[in-house]
C-alpha cells in the first residue's frame, strides 16, 4: 500500500459509504422509540403575546407535552447568552438581551419559537399546533438599520438603547482627514452586503435523550462545533458540561449555520428529561429560512483617497451590521474581531479609520456564513477600487497592482495591527490576468456585442484570517489490529476529513493512510474541540495531529534504540521504520507500537495546543458576464480563481471546496436574498419557491489555479481553504455587471434581471 500523504489526491473515503446510501445523517439514525417535536413559531416580527391557550392541544390523542416559557422558567432553564459579550479589542461590554428559549412575552422576529409540542408522531404534533390559540398584540417592526436607529424607532429591548448593541471607532481619524484633504482623488460610495441564508442541504435538527440513572443528556445533532455548543447548551440547562454529550456522525453541510447553539437544542434535551423518552426534531426548509442563523447584512459608507499616481493614501469606512433580534451568535464578536482584523485587505494603505456599529432589528438573529466580517471588508475594498477606477479614469487592474503589498514585505503588519505572515499578492494577480486571458477580453466583448449582448469583466482580490477558536487537540492510539485511530476535536461537515486527516498522519509516520482511521464527532471521545469554522480544521486539527505524531516519535525513539541495540542518538526514522544508523537493522513503527503495548509502555499520545497566529489564504478571482439588454438577464459565462492556500494536503478536495464556495458567492451576487417586508417584518423568501439558490445551469465550469506560498505559522505550511470563492465571487461578479452596464446598479440585493434592466434604462 502506498503512503498517499500530503499532496496526493486519493478519492474521498466517505464517498463509497455516502453514495451507497449508508450515511449516518441525523434523519438516518434509528429512533423507533422517539417522540417527535415541532415548534409553534411566531407569525409576527414584533408583538406582545397576551395569552397562550394550550389546553386543547394538550388534550389531543398522542400528544405527550405542550410546553411554553412558563414551564421552561419553572424548571430553571436559562436563556442563551452571546458567544462574545464584550468588544474583543477594548473589553467594553456589549448591550444585549439574552435570547429566550421560547417567547417570553414579546416576540422579536418571525419564526421565533413560542411553544414546543411533543407527540407520538410528527403528524400528530403538527395537528396539535393547529389547536393552540395565541392572542397577539402587534407592535411596530423594524427590519432595516435606518429604521432601527431612527430617533422614534420602537425599542426591541430595554437593555439595548436605540437598538444599538455596540458603536465604536478604530484607527487614526486625524491621519485619514489629513490624507483626504491633500489627496488628488477622493472616492465615496455606499456599499450594501445583503442578507443571505446558508441553506445547508441537511437542515438543523437533533435527537435528544436523557439517562435518568446517570443524569446525563445526549444530543445527536447536525452541528459543526460540538464542544462549544455543548457548553452553551449545558449552561442554559443549568448543569455542568460533563453531564451533556453531543454526537454528530455525518453532517450534511454547515457553512456557518451550524456553528452555534440554538434554543431548540436546549428545549429538546429538557423535553427528553421531562418525558423519559428520546425526542426528535428536524427543521423544515421554511424553518431553515426563518429561524437558522443567516449571514452578511452589512452597510458601509466608504471613502478612498488616492494620489495622482493612483496610490492609496487613506481609507475611511463607517459600517453598520444588522445583527437581527438578538446578539446570540457572534454579532458583536464579528464586528470587533473579524471585520476590522484585516481592514484594507491586502493593500498597503498608510491611514485607516473605521466606525463600527451593530444594530438589533425585528429579523432572525445573524450568525455566520463563509468568511463573516472578512467577506464584508473584502467586498467594500474591491467594489470601492472599481468605483475609483471609473472616477479617475485609471485602469482597475493597474490600481490594484500598484497598491498590493509586495512579497518582499512579508511578514507584513497593516496600520491597525493585522498581521500577515506570507503571500505573494502581485504574483496571484499576474497569474489571474493570464489564466482569465484578460488580453483577449476586448475581442470577447466585441463578439458578444455582435450578438446583441453586453459583456463585462470583474476582478476581486481576497484575503481572510483562518483559525477560529484558538485551542485544539488530537490523540493517536495504536490499535490491537495493527492500525491507528486518530481522534480529533474538529468536525467534518462535508470537506473530506476522513480522507485528508489520515494523509497528514501518513506523511508524518510514513505509513499507508489506509491503516489510519479518523474518529470525530463525539464530545465523550476527546476532551475538547473547536469544531469547524473559519476554515480552521486543517490548520488547527492538522497542527494538533503533527504535534501528537511528534509526541509518539519521542516516546518511540528510546524504545526503538533498545530493540535495535544502539543508543537513541543513533536512531533514524523515515518511511515508517526506525533504523540503527550504519546498520541494516530496522523496526517498523507499527510493530514497535505492538511491542510497546505488550510491555505496558504504549506509544499512544495526546496533545493540546493554542495558536498564536492565524493563517492567511488569499488570491485573485476574475468573472465575466453577458447581459441581455432587453431583459436585463445576466449569465455568468466565465469564472477564474487563483488562490494561495499554502501547502495543499489534498488538491482534489481543495478544488471541490473552492468550487462550492464560488457557487455560494455567485448565489449571493445573482440570486439569493433574505429580504423582509419593511412594514410587517415578514420574510418575503420563506420557501425555496422564493429564495433562489443557484442551480447547475446558473454556473459556468469554474477554473481554479493555485499560487501557493508556504504558511510560516504552522509546521504543515497550510492555510485554511474553503471560503475564498464566497468572499471574492460577490464583488467580482458585481464588478463585472457594473462594467457591462456602465457602472450603475441601483438598489440593494442580488443583481437580478430587474435591477440590471433598470440600470441600463435609468442609469
Amino acid at each position: 500500500m502506498s503512503v498517499q500523504g500530503i499532496g496526493a489526491s486519493p478519492r474521498r473515503r466517505e464517498d463509497e459509504r455516502l453514495l451507497r446510501g449508508q450515511g449516518r445523517f441525523l434523519d438516518d439514525l434509528p429512533a423507533t422509540d422517539a417522540l417527535h417535536a415541532v415548534f409553534l413559531r411566531s407569525p409576527h416580527a414584533h408583538a406582545r403575546l397576551r395569552a397562550l391557550d394550550l389546553a386543547a392541544a394538550r388534550a389531543m390523542p398522542g400528544v405527550h407535552a405542550v410546553l411554553s416559557v412558563t414551564d421552561a422558567t419553572a424548571d430553571g432553564l436559562a436563556p442563551l447568552r452571546p458567544y462574545a459579550e464584550a468588544n474583543t479589542r477594548t473589553g467594553e461590554p456589549f448591550a444585549f438581551l439574552p435570547q429566550p428559549l421560547l417567547v417570553d412575552g414579546t416576540t422579536r422576529h418571525v419564526g421565533e419559537a413560542v411553544a414546543l409540542v411533543v407527540a407520538e408522531s410528527a403528524a400528530c404534533a403538527l395537528d396539535a399546533l393547529e389547536a393552540i390559540a395565541a392572542d397577539w398584540e402587534s407592535l411596530p417592526a423594524v427590519t432595516t438599520i435606518a429604521a432601527a436607529r431612527a430617533l422614534d424607532a420602537p425599542l426591541l429591548a430595554d437593555s439595548v438603547p436605540r437598538n444599538t448593541g455596540l458603536d465604536w471607532r478604530l484607527g487614526d481619524d486625524a491621519a485619514v482627514e489629513r490624507a483626504m484633504a491633500t489627496a488628488a482623488h477622493v472616492v465615496r460610495r455606499r456599499i450594501i452586503n445583503h442578507r443571505v441564508v446558508s441553506n445547508p442541504i441537511e437542515s438543523c435538527g437533533a435527537l435528544a435523550s436523557f439517562d435518568a440513572a446517570s443524569g446525563r443528556y445526549t444530543l445527536r445533532v447536525a452541528s459543526q462545533s460540538l464542544h462549544l455548543n455543548r457548553d452553551y447548551t449545558a449552561r442554559a440547562l443549568g448543569v455542568p458540561a460533563s453531564q451533556v454529550r453531543f454526537v454528530a456522525q455525518d453532517v450534511g453541510g454547515g457553512f456557518g449555520a451550524k456553528n452555534f447553539a440554538y434554543p431548540e437544542h436546549v428545549l429538546l434535551l429538557w423535553a427528553a428529561r421531562r418525558l423519559g423518552r428520546p425526542v426528535k426534531w428536524v427543521a423544515s426548509r421554511t424553518e431553515t429560512l426563518l429561524s437558522e442563523h443567516p449571514g452578511r447584512d452589512h452597510e458601509a459608507d466608504a471613502t478612498l483617497a488616492l494620489d495622482a499616481g493612483g496610490r492609496f493614501l487613506a481609507l475611511a469606512i463607517d459600517g453598520v451590521a444588522n445583527i437581527g433580534a438578538y446578539m446570540i451568535a457572534v454579532g458583536g464578536g464579528v464586528q470587533t474581531n473579524q471585520y476590522p482584523h484585516l481592514a484594507g485587505t491586502l493593500y498597503a494603505i498608510p491611514a485607516i479609520a473605521l466606525g463600527i456599529a451593530a444594530v438589533n432589528t425585528s429579523t432572525t438573529p445573524i450568525g455566520v456564513t463563509r468568511a463573516p466580517g472578512f467577506a464584508e471588508m473584502n467586498a467594500i475594498m474591491e467594489l470601492l477600487i472599481d468605483e475609483a477606477a471609473r472616477a479617475t479614469g485609471m485602469d482597475r487592474l493597474e490600481l490594484r497592482r500598484r497598491n498590493l503589498v509586495l512579497a518582499a514585505a512579508m511578514p507584513w503588519t497593516n496600520v491597525l495591527g493585522g498581521a500577515v505572515d506570507s503571500g505573494d499578492f502581485p504574483a496571484a494577480l499576474a497569474r489571474a490576468r493570464a489564466a482569465a486571458d484578460l488580453a483577449g477580453f476586448a475581442d470577447r466583448r466585441a463578439t458578444s456585442a455582435a450578438r446583441g449582448l453586453l459583456r463585462g469583466l470583474g476582478v476581486a482580490a481576497h484575503i481572510k484570517a483562518t483559525g477560529g477558536p484558538p485551542d485544539e487537540n488530537a490523540e493517536i492510539r495504536f490499535t490491537t489490529a495493527g492500525g491507528v485511530d486518530l481522534i480529533v476535536g474538529t468536525q467534518s461537515i462535508g470537506q473530506g476529513h476522513e480522507t485528508s486527516f489520515p494523509q497528514i498522519l501518513a506523511e508524518r509516520f510514513g505509513i499507508p493512510n489506509a491503516t489510519i482511521r479518523l474518529v470525530q464527532g463525539d464530545t465523550d471521545a476527546i476532551l475538547k474541540g473547536g469544531g469547524h469554522g473559519s476554515s480552521r480544521s486543517t490548520y488547527m486539527g492538522g497542527t494538533a495531529i503533527w504535534r501528537a505524531a511528534d509526541a509518539v516519535l519521542s516516546k518511540a525513539r528510546p524504545l526503538a534504540a533498545a530493540q535495535l541495540g544502539c543508543v537513541e542518538a543513533e536512531i533514524d526514522f523515515d518511511s515508517g521504520h526506525f533504523r540503527a544508523r550504519g546498520t541494516n537493522r530496522t523496526l517498523a513503527l507499527l510493530e514497535l507500537a505492538t511491542r510497546a503495548r505488550a510491555a505496558g509502555t504504549p506509544l499512544d499520545s495526546y496533545v493540546t495546543w493554542t495558536r498564536e497566529a492565524m493563517t492567511l489564504p488569499n488570491g485573485v478571482h476574475v468573472a465575466e458576464v453577458e447581459i441581455d439588454p432587453e431583459t436585463g438577464r445576466p449569465t455568468l459565462v466565465s469564472y477564474v480563481g487563483v488562490d494561495d492556500y499554502g501547502v495543499v494536503v489534498n488538491p482534489l478536495l481543495v478544488e471541490g471546496q473552492a468550487h462550492g464556495a464560488m457557487a455560494q458567492g455567485a448565489g449571493q451576487a445573482l440570486l439569493e436574498y433574505a429580504v423582509y417586508d419593511p412594514a410587517s417584518g415578514q420574510m418575503r423568501a420563506a420557501t425555496l419557491m422564493d429564495y433562489a439558490l443557484p442551480r447547475a445551469d446558473d454556473l459556468p465550469s469554474f477554473h481554479l489555479e493555485l499560487s501557493p506560498t508556504r504558511c510560516t505559522t504552522n509546521p504543515l505550511g497550510v492555510k485554511g481553504a474553503g471560503e475564498a470563492g464566497a468572499i471574492a465571487a460577490f464583488p467580482a461578479i458585481l464588478n463585472a455587471i457594473k462594467d457591462a452596464v456602465g457602472g450603475k446598479l441601483p438598489g440593494a440585493g442580488p443583481a437580478t434581471s430587474e435591477r440590471i434592466w433598470r440600470a441600463i434604462r435609468c442609469g
